[in-house]
């Protein structure tokens, strides 16, 4: 067993590894149970299974069907939810401490003794076409979908979560399970919990469980980011535009010099995007930049919602303002970003359930930094190091993705 006064950490012989960050104060435990596969190690006759099993697992078991599993998971009174990334699952609970145990349990069952039955499989297809249906109803979760396949043009890291119909309706509950017994167990498999938890006993509990082992995963393929511009026409009642950069790796020395800049730039109310799109000229409601972390690359990008009738103008601001963002760094937006990063880190570490998210970046990292530890590095970062970096990374060629009616893209495509 490792411990820290941040975690404590024990691999289970034959079985997963499991992080804990005791909170002896609070009510409550979140427990992740976090998988290292994603949407990216899906195949082209594979492409949305990871979220498929996302949605199953809550399917029942070989001893609760699915109406017993949702009322016993109701009558803990938490919440129980998943995610799918390109990269990760988890199956995550929050509870109060005195149910973490049966809460635990549960979870492992579901990861165990899944039942996937035929029949709920095809019920639960369904549900998730209608999931596909909002994302085609939702311009800029569609726009970035499309974005994304441009970006990462050929390859899985590119192809939505969700991923296509024709494909889900392709797959048997015996796919499912094949694909949940070949990657949803140890070494691919985390098990985190934060609160008033005791190690030992969680330790306990999961070393009671015969874990069988994961299959040997295939190497992910180098992602390699294309840029250029992508044009889609579309009736919408907002423009929609992404424009993306090379960014940094999830376990990259550089996040806090990153962090910083992405603040700076679109990351709040006082950024120079949306000081200048929104607040100069009232060009957006929505209008901000983001980072993106991968295993081996990351991406840095500028997502903006704008009446079409605005687009060549707003597209004009953005463009200038990226081109001048390195210049405008002002010693006053540094001591301000590094300030709103301070308090985010500091006000999670309050929330039981984020410590237990950040837990799960264990799988990435050998040892995981305390949150004061994070801040003490973000507020080393000098002003001329964010200049270099945010200056190499714009430099770059970005890949642009526009999306408006097909008459506003051709009286804009001379500003590309």
């Amino acid at each position: 067993m490792v411990a820290s006064s941040f975690i404590e950490e024990t691999q289970i012989s034959n079985g997963p590894m499991v992080v804990s960050h005791t909170m002896a104060d609070a009510q409550s435990v979140a427990i992740g149970f976090f998988v290292d596969v994603g949407s990216r190690d899906e195949n082209e006759g594979q492409a949305g299974i990871a979220h498929a099993l996302e949605h199953m697992l809550f399917k029942g078991t070989q001893t609760l069907d699915v109406h017993a599993l949702s009322e016993r998971l109701d009558q803990l009174g938490g919440h129980a939810n998943a995610f799918t990334f390109r990269e990760r699952t988890c199956f995550h609970i929050h509870v109060l401490h005195e149910d973490w145990q049966e809460a635990t349990q549960l979870l492992t069952e579901m990861f165990l003794q899944a039942s996937l039955p035929e029949e709920e499989w095809l019920r639960e297809r369904e549900v998730i076409f209608s999931e596909m249906g909002m994302v085609e109803d939702t311009p800029d979760e569609w726009v970035y979908d499309q974005h994304m396949q441009a970006l990462f043009a050929g390859q899985s890291i590119g192809q939505p979560t969700l991923g296509t119909k024709d494909v889900l309706k392709s797959l048997t509950h015996h796919d499912l399970k094949a694909y949940l017994e070949e990657h949803y167990r140890p070494p691919h498999l985390l098990i985190a919990a934060a609160g008033r938890v005791d190690h030992q006993a969680l330790v306990d509990l999961l070393s009671s469980v015969s874990w069988a082992q994961a299959g040997k995963r295939k190497q992910r393929q180098k992602a390699v980011i294309h840029p250029g511009i992508q044009w889609l026409p579309r009736n919408l009642e907002q423009a929609q535009l992404v424009a993306t950069y090379p960014g940094i790796k999830v376990t990259s020395d550089e996040r806090p010099v990153a962090w910083l800049a992405n603040q700076m730039l679109g990351g709040s109310m006082s950024s120079h995007l949306f000081r200048e799109v929104r607040e100069k000229r009232g060009l957006a409601y929505s209008i901000g930049s983001h980072l993106s972390t991968l295993s081996d690359t990351g991406v840095w990008s500028v997502s903006c919602g704008t009446d079409p009738a605005l687009l060549a103008e707003c597209l004009g601001v953005i463009k200038d303002t990226l081109d001048q963002f390195v210049s405008g760094i002002s010693e006053d937006a540094v001591v301000r970003a590094k300030r709103q990063l301070e308090v985010q880190f500091r006000m999670g570490m309050d929330s039981v359930e984020g410590h237990m998210l950040y837990l799960g970046g264990r799988l990435d990292e050998k040892g995981l930094l305390t949150h004061a530890e994070w801040v003490e590095r973000i507020l080393a970062v000098s002003t001329d190091e964010i200049s270099v970096w945010a200056a190499k990374k714009l430099a770059a060629k970005a890949t642009w993705s526009i999306c408006a009616p097909d008459h506003v893209l051709q009286s804009i495509e001379k500003l590309m």
